[in-house]
């Protein structure tokens, strides 16, 4: 026999073979085959069989994709169940999705059970959270994607996260993952080493994290730390978002730190200089400065001289005339003229006088007095014998001689 009559033998034997394949070609069955063609709604797949084999977009990933060239490329291999065959039609519709399910759950169920860290790269945004492919549709609610609250996801997709599986459901086709869960643990190692290593009254750079009505929270080298509200800054602050934002840099003193709890309490307005370390240099005794009127107590009055530097003035050092109450003659928020009294600065205290800026109202003249002998006392004998004396008593004016003179001369 001819080398070419075998040739031809071979090659009958192998279209049989091919055809019995596609004879028992059936649907359900899983078939291997690689991307030749890509379309916007389907790709197309050579898996030996008399025609290419056809994988609708709705079929080439668990979660949702606007074009087929999304989940897959020419040249790529995939492996894939037969959903239905027509070779009247020849049509072969196949599906990737069902085996990537399959294979998945497999793989799912390992890593739920080890608590594996992998990566997901993010394919949808949708209402509550993230989508991702795990070959299965892989679901990261809003409350597990960041250790801080997040807003705006918008700028997530395409975004690579590193998860763990929170829960699964294969009954239900669910599958929750967590990349909080994977920060959090990261985050809680770390936190112990870097407490550690602070002490209380160093100072340090850090970047605010979050806000919150309370204060704000600070990371120092990977760690957060709470500034409250009471050490944000020396003047008062009603709320931290007023003078902060989130990604500022700031300088934070330690105040305290307590690895048990694992808590560490900061301050940024003690990082800067304090407003009663540079009083002494800007008030001096006899200074006349304006400040605003802050509390209104028994005693007297707080008056703001300077940001978080506050003097007292005294009820007696308030107005020149006596009142009651310093509610009197003045109110909260008030701007008022003060002199600076004493300065001491190492007990920040600054005593202060609103009176001595003021004139003092003229003295009210005296009423006059009556004339009347009540009281009056009587001549003393030497001013009797003398005829010129003068008897000046509640408007008595008149000498002795005035009133004697003939008599009296016969005693000369």
């Amino acid at each position: 026999m001819s080398e070419e009559n075998n040739n031809q033998e071979t090659t009958e034997v192998t279209n049989q073979e091919a055809l019995d394949q596609f004879v028992s070609l059936n649907k359900g069955d899983t078939v291997t085959g690689t991307i030749v063609k890509i379309d916007d709604n389907q790709a197309y797949v050579s898996i030996g069989y008399k025609y290419d084999g056809v994988i609708p977009v709705r079929e080439l990933s668990s979660v949702h994709v606007d074009s087929a060239s999304e989940a897959v490329e020419v040249g790529q291999e995939v492996e894939c169940k037969v959903v239905s065959i027509n070779d009247e039609k020849e049509t072969l519709v196949l599906s990737k999705r069902a085996i990537d399910s399959e294979n998945a759950w497999e793989t799912l169920e390992q890593r739920f059970e080890s608590g594996e860290v992998f990566e997901v790269a993010v394919s949808d945004v949708v209402k509550g959270g993230l989508v991702a492919d795990v070959g299965a549709r892989g679901f990261i609610p809003a409350s597990m994607v960041e250790r801080h609250f997040v807003e705006d996801f918008s700028d997530y997709k395409g975004r690579t996260l590193r998860v763990k599986v929170k829960e699964l459901d294969r009954e239900n086709n669910k599958v929750i993952l967590s990349q909080k869960d994977v920060l959090e643990a990261e985050y809680e190692s770390n936190k112990h080493k870097i407490m550690e290593s602070l002490q209380e009254g160093q100072e340090l750079t850090g970047t605010v994290q979050r806000l919150t009505q309370f204060g704000a929270f600070v990371d120092v080298g990977g760690v957060d730390g709470l500034v409250h509200v009471s050490e944000i800054a020396w003047t008062h602050v009603d709320k931290p978002a007023d003078v902060l934002s989130e990604g500022d840099e700031v300088k934070v003193k330690v105040l305290r730190v307590d690895p048990e709890k694992g808590k560490i309490s900061l301050s940024i307005k003690a990082a800067q200089p304090g407003p009663w370390e540079t009083a002494a240099d800007k008030f001096h005794t006899g200074d006349v400065v304006s400040g605003e009127v802050k509390r209104l107590v028994n005693f007297g009055a707080f008056v703001e001289i300077a940001p978080g530097v506050e003097g007292l003035v005294h009820i007696s050092q308030i107005s020149h005339k006596h009142i009651g109450t310093p509610q009197e003659v003045l109110e909260e928020g008030q701007t008022v003229s003060v002199k600076v009294l004493d300065v001491n600065p190492s007990e920040k205290r600054v005593s202060l006088s609103i009176k001595e800026t003021e004139e003092a109202p003229a003295d009210e003249p005296k009423a006059p007095r009556e004339n009347s002998n009540k009281g009056s006392r009587a001549p003393k004998q030497e001013e009797l014998n003398n005829p010129n004396v003068s008897l000046s008593n509640q408007g008595m004016n008149v000498t002795l001689g005035d009133l004697f003179g003939d008599k009296l001369s016969k005693f000369k």
